[in-house]
């Protein structure tokens, strides 16, 4: 990059990347949990993609009993301490709260998940979970993500050999490369990535399906597997400079700074990020954090359409980025580095197939921001060449098709779930499809 942002203090740093929630203390944590009503319906429950028991968690707090409280969670969500953190709760369990219906805080069902997981992982307690006996059948996982954890966990505990197959050097996915580091740390992914081996799961990283071990072996080897890779290329912004040198990826960008190794990572003076969903927020928010004196946000359509959920649009004002709605790029200047970026002013016009309203340049409104770097956040594909090696595996607009109830795929050796099935959701929904697919290929063994 032509101008690089000034490095801060390691205090500075650390500052600026504390937690955004911190723990609850013993007592404070009985105090909320005392909050509790135990609603007979739980609708936090319900909200839940993976139907934690919310009331008994917390009612098991209350009573200062946390290793069962993490039994309680861990039954139906094997990587908790994730969603504890990273869960959009005041959109799912917080948000579904009755408190809400009575103008009063709702129960912060997030920190108190977080006060039974830390409690879990800070102490060696004897094994919650006693794995079935071997059933003679070996499962392949591809992708050690969220989704693949889950459904690693949950058929050791079926009785099933299970082996993942993760391309980068540390297992997590998105949990240990993906999430601001002021939400979760990477030794939070890591402990649990350690609890699911401890199942008896086998983890081999920096091995690449298709790469370092064919698919075919795989099939030889395991009687089913389970994809669980997560989003792969980054969408093109399609516009002239997007090659040049400070032009970088969101995902790619974030993974620098998830190791808190924050003088290795290099941050443009003025940064603009291209979208508006919650990775472009956590990107600028980092940026700025990072020590960027100006972070533009760009968005071709407007803010109440923008898919980033409230709080963390919040986030980002209150960290001072600019927003610019309505505003696209058109091209991004500089012969070698970035040295600006181009916009133009959109209307929304007619809705779309999707029922949005489509996004049309206004002639000659176009004006320059002058950025040194520029952050592309505007979505990601799907591996479709990787899923065109699978004989018979139908997929729609790039997604793995998968049957409702037990998520097997048209090919009936493979199961799929996460993001390459939803085309990138929360990581509570891929922990919810790891696990289900587990149980629906059990059941698919048994029927036979």
């Amino acid at each position: 990059m032509k101008n690089v942002a000034k490095k801060l203090t390691a205090r500075e740093y650390e500052i600026n990347f504390a937690e955004l929630h911190p723990a609850f203390t013993p007592n404070a944590a009985v105090v909320e949990a005392n909050r509790c009503l135990y609603c007979y319906d739980s609708p936090c429950t319900q909200a839940c993609p993976t139907h934690i028991d919310i009331p008994t968690f917390i009612k098991k707090i209350s009573t200062g009993n946390l290793k069962g409280s993490a039994k309680t969670i861990l039954e139906s969500n094997w990587i908790a301490l994730t969603c504890a953190k990273a869960c959009p709760v005041k959109v799912l369990c917080e948000g579904a709260c009755v408190y809400n219906e009575k103008g009063e805080e709702p129960i912060r069902i997030g920190r108190l998940q977080r006060h039974a997981m830390d409690w879990f992982y800070d102490h060696k307690t004897p094994p919650l979970f006693a794995p079935a006996p071997r059933n003679g059948k070996s499962v392949g996982i591809i992708g050690a993500g969220p989704a693949g954890l889950a459904c690693a966990a949950e058929l050791a505990l079926l009785g099933y050999e299970v082996t993942i197959y993760e391309a980068k050097n540390k297992a997590g996915g998105l949990d240990t490369w993906g999430i601001a580091p002021y939400k979760m740390m990477q030794k939070d992914s890591m402990k649990e990535v350690k609890f699911i081996k401890s199942l008896g799961v086998k983890i081999k990283t920096n091995t690449r399906v298709g790469k370092d071990v064919a698919l075919k072996q795989l099939e030889r080897k395991h009687v089913a597997i389970f994809i669980g890779a997560g989003l792969g290329r980054p969408t093109s912004l399609h516009i002239p400079g997007e090659k040049l040198k400070g032009v970088v990826d969101a995902l790619d960008f974030i993974e620098r700074v998830t190791p808190r190794q924050w003088h290795r990572v290099d941050v443009g003076k003025r940064v603009a990020v291209i979208g508006a969903g919650n990775t472009a927020i956590d990107a600028a928010t980092e940026a700025k954090r990072l020590g960027a004196e100006e972070v533009y946000l760009i968005y071709r359509r407007s803010e109440k359409e923008m898919p980033a959920y409230d709080f963390e649009f919040e986030l980002a004002k209150s960290d001072g980025i600019q927003f610019y709605f309505q505003t696209a790029p058109k091209r991004i200047l500089g012969k070698t580095v970035v040295e600006g970026i181009e916009c133009i002013k959109m209307r929304l016009g007619k809705p779309d197939a999707e029922g949005r309203r489509r996004p049309e340049p206004i002639p000659r409104s176009e004006f320059r921001l002058a950025v040194d770097m520029v952050i592309k956040s505007v979505g990601q594909n799907i591996e479709e060449t990787f899923l065109a090696k699978i004989p018979n595996l139908e997929t729609n607009d790039g997604m793995v098709v998968v049957k409702s109830e037990s998520y097997q795929t048209t090919n009936s050796k493979y199961f799929a779930g996460g993001d390459c099935i939803n085309g990138g959701k929360e990581v509570v929904n891929a922990a919810h499809d790891g696990k289900a697919a587990a149980q629906g290929m059990d059941q698919f063994f048994n029927e036979q």
